[in-house]
C-alpha cells in the first residue's frame, strides 16, 4: 500500500524507539524467572488527585505530539484542556539517555524500552503502578499485561503503549523462493553473502537465539533474553559466523530503504512501517514472520519513584492508553497500539489488520525485547544469565 505522510513520518520516529531496544520476552509468561529480583520497595499511588499544573515526560520522537511537528498531529493539546496539565516532554534518543535523565529526578514519566525498564526498576528510579486509577488499562490487550519487561512478580510497573514485530525482509526479484525462515540470514551457504543486513543493537543477540531455539534445542533456550554462558555463547558464535554475510548493519530507516532499493541489501530485518514505506517507494519487496518466531517490542510508560507532579503524571498515563489518543500515536508512529478499542478509531481502517493488532496468534511468536540480567528470565535459579552489559561487550566484538 502506498503509506499516508505520517506513516513515512512514523518511520523516521521508530528509529528511536528501535534504536534503544523496546519492550519483551516470550509473549504468554507473565515473569517467572525474576525469583531473586528484588526491587526496592517503593509504595504505588493510592488515589488520584488534583493535577498539579504540569508534567515533564522523557520520550521517544514520536510519541508526545502536540501539533509543533505536524499541525495535524496532536493528542498533546487536548490532554491539557481537559486536565490543565501543561506538557513538558525531553525527546531522549536512547534508552542509556532515557534511564540518566530520569535519575536526575526531574521527571515524573517515562516511556521506557525494554533495555531500560528493568534498570529504572532495579534501581528504585520509578514506582509500582497502580492500574485501578488508570481506567483505560482495563482495556489493553491482554497479551501485553503482567510481562517481564513491565512488572516483576505481578506487580505493575507501568502501562503498555505499542507494539511490533522484527520480521524478515526480502527483494522479490533477487530472493527466490519467498523465504520463510531465518536461515536465509544466518546459514553460512546463503547465496546472498554480502547482501544480507542485520539491525545494528546488542539486542540483536537475541534474533541469533530466536534462531537457535527453533534449529538447536539441545541448548534448552527458552527465552532469548535469558542466556547462561554456553547459550550466550553459541548466539554469539552465530553471530560472528554471520558477519561473514553481512554487507551492513543498520540503524537508520532511510538507509535500510535506500540499500533496499538499490539492491545493495537484499535481505534481512526490518519492521513492518519500513516495509510499508519501501512498498510505496516502489521497492519490490515483502516481508513475513518467520516460522521460528521473531524479537519484537512493546514500550511501557512508567512513572517516577519521586515523580514531582504524580496526579498529572497517572492522568498522562491514563490518556496516551486511551482509544483516540492510543490510535493517533500508534498510526503516527507505525505500530499496534495497546488499546483494544483504539482499532476503531485509526483513521487507515485497516491499520490494526496490518499492525496485527488483535492477532495474539500472530503475536504469540514474537519475543519482546527485555532488559537481560544476572537473574534468568526463563525461571532456572541455578545458574547465571548474561547481562546487557555482557550483551553489549559481545556485540563490539562481534561486528570486529
Amino acid at each position: 500500500m502506498r503509506p499516508t505522510g505520517s506513516a513515512i513520518a512514523a518511520a523516521a520516529l521508530v528509529l528511536a524507539t528501535a534504536c534503544g531496544g523496546g519492550g519483551g520476552t516470550t509473549t504468554g509468561s507473565a515473569a517467572p524467572g525474576q525469583s531473586g529480583f528484588a526491587p526496592p520497595k517503593i509504595g504505588a499511588l493510592q488515589s488520584v488527585g488534583t493535577g498539579e499544573g504540569q508534567v515533564n515526560l522523557v520520550a521517544w520522537a514520536g510519541y508526545v505530539e502536540d501539533g509543533s511537528n505536524d499541525p495535524k498531529v496532536d493528542w498533546v493539546t487536548p490532554f491539557e484542556q481537559a486536565t490543565g496539565c501543561q506538557v513538558n516532554t525531553k525527546v531522549a534518543g536512547t534508552s542509556d539517555e532515557m534511564v540518566n535523565l530520569m535519575k536526575t529526578g526531574e521527571y515524573d514519566a517515562v516511556s521506557a524500552s525494554g533495555d531500560a525498564s528493568l534498570r529504572l526498576i532495579a534501581g528504585g528510579t520509578v514506582a509500582p503502578v497502580n492500574t485501578s486509577l488508570i481506567p483505560n488499562y482495563t482495556d489493553v490487550f491482554d497479551g501485553l499485561k503482567s510481562k517481564p519487561w513491565n512488572s516483576v512478580n505481578g506487580v505493575a510497573y507501568g502501562v503498555p503503549h505499542g507494539r511490533g514485530a522484527n520480521l524478515l525482509m526480502w527483494r522479490t526479484d533477487t530472493v527466490k523462493p519467498a523465504p520463510d525462515s531465518w536461515s536465509v540470514v544466518f546459514d553460512p551457504a546463503s547465496p546472498y553473502k554480502g547482501k544480507v543486513t542485520a539491525y545494528d543493537s546488542p539486542i540483536y543477540i537475541a534474533d541469533a537465539a530466536v534462531y537457535l531455539m527453533a534449529t538447536k534445542p539441545d541448548l534448552g533456550i527458552k527465552n532469548p533474553y535469558a542466556l547462561d554462558d554456553k547459550q550466550f555463547q553459541a548466539a554469539v558464535d552465530l553471530l560472528k559466523q554471520q558477519r561473514q554475510l553481512v554487507g551492513e548493519y543498520w540503524s537508520d530507516y532511510t538507509k535500510e530503504i535506500q540499500a533496499f532499493k538499490s539492491g545493495d541489501s537484499v535481505v534481512g530485518t526490518t519492521w513492518q512501517v519500513i516495509v510499508n514505506v519501501a512498498q510505496g517507494e516502489k521497492a519490490p519487496v515483502q516481508a513475513t514472520l518467520p516460522k521460528e518466531g521473531a524479537t519484537g517490542w512493546s514500550d511501557t510508560w512508567m512513572v517516577a519513584a519521586k515523580a514531582p507532579h504524580p496526579n498529572c503524571a497517572y492522568k498522562w498515563l491514563d490518556h496516551i492508553i486511551s482509544p483516540k489518543a492510543n490510535a493517533q500515536v500508534a498510526e503516527y508512529f507505525g505500530e499496534a497500539p495497546s488499546n483494544a478499542k483504539a482499532c476503531q478509531e485509526t483513521a487507515d481502517a485497516k491499520h490494526c489488520e496490518t499492525f496485527h493488532a488483535t492477532d495474539e496468534t500472530y503475536f504469540s511468536k514474537v519475543y519482546y525485547w527485555t532488559t537481560p540480567i544476572p537473574q534468568c528470565l526463563d525461571g532456572r535459579t541455578d545458574v547465571k544469565c548474561k547481562d546487557y552489559a555482557e550483551w553489549t561487550r559481545a556485540w563490539t566484538e562481534i561486528k570486529g
